[in-house]
């Protein structure tokens, strides 16, 4: 299926009091985009790292405070080796290329993940880079990297046992906001919105814990097609929604909700 071409004329920009704070993206479909072109798979990440910046600087731009993308997944190791290297390629590409543009921007850059397993090369350059845009108070862009959200509750579990079984922690005191401390995603706001390309209608394993009372926006647009007309009108969908959080809609619309 050929994803549509993004509109001729931009929609106009959302509110700014109905924009989500946070916003998570599962950028699918660049492998499928280049496969029905003919052309090798990394072509379709190479034209998908374009998306990336599109989407960034339209997000700063409208005043996001957090945007998480879905960059490599824990299962995305067993693709061939070939694949994998030309991922890790151009993401120190990106790095390199787009870190005096954050500075400018005030971008911090953060990264989530099992960060360990990245190669060395790799993991100095994103460590670098965090720490040079340390101070950004702009927006929070999060790289999800060799991340699973499974995984990511497990860890957090891990470490809640070892504070229990030290004497460091009551077992009884344990509750949501306890967890969500030892979450990858400690300090960024809850995920409003939860944006995924290509058509796909599953989550895939991604901020399983964070996205319990998100928004979902799904687009048959790959991601390498994804460009600021189809960011915008996902922003519109979301401010056309009302979210209650349990309560009836009279209730939230008496609170001004």
């Amino acid at each position: 299926m050929k994803p549509p071409p993004a509109p001729k004329q931009a929609p106009s920009e959302p509110d700014p009091t109905a924009l989500p704070r946070h916003l998570a993206i599962i950028m699918d479909g660049n492998g499928r985009w280049a496969k029905e072109r003919g052309w090798r798979r990394v072509r379709g990440h190479e034209e998908g790292a374009e998306s990336v910046r599109v989407a960034v600087r339209a997000c700063r731009r409208l005043g996001l405070s957090a945007l998480t993308l879905y960059a490599f997944s824990e299962e995305n190791w067993g693709r061939p080796s070939a694949e994998v290297k030309a991922l890790m390629t151009l993401l120190n590409r990106f790095l390199k290329k787009e870190r005096q543009e954050m500075l400018d921007q005030g971008i911090r850059l953060n990264a989530i993940g099992e960060l360990d397993k990245l190669p060395n090369s790799t993991r100095d350059l994103l460590f670098q880079t965090m720490a040079d845009t340390a101070q950004g108070q702009h927006m929070t862009l999060t790289l999800a990297l060799s991340y699973g959200g499974r995984q990511e509750i497990v860890q957090a579990a891990r470490a809640l046992a070892h504070q229990a079984m030290a004497g460091e922690l009551d077992p009884g005191e344990i509750d949501e906001d306890t967890l969500a401390a030892h979450l990858y995603t400690a300090g960024l706001p809850e995920v409003d919105l939860l944006i995924r390309t290509s058509g796909e209608l599953r989550v895939s394993n991604f901020l399983l814990w964070q996205i319990a009372y998100s928004e979902f926006h799904f687009t048959d647009v790959y991601w390498p097609e994804f460009r600021e007309p189809h960011l915008l009108a996902a922003l519109h969908d979301y401010a056309r929604r009302q979210r209650r959080f349990g309560k009836t809609g009279e209730q939230v619309r008496g609170q001004g909700g």
